[in-house]
């Protein structure tokens, strides 16, 4: 197997807080310019485990 060349310029992206990053609001500079995605969160709370 051959290894891949890295180059000086590869950027790798950051890690992700999913729940904070989630909950963080658009600025009004983003939402003018519609850089922004609507998130819906989807929580099961189950109250009587079986």
């Amino acid at each position: 197997m051959a290894k891949k060349r890295v180059d000086e310029d590869t950027k790798i992206a950051p890690g992700m807080d999913d729940q904070e990053e989630l909950e963080q609001s658009a600025t009004d500079e983003e939402i003018e310019k519609g850089e922004y995605t609507s998130v819906t969160t989807l929580s099961y709370d189950e109250v009587d485990p079986s």
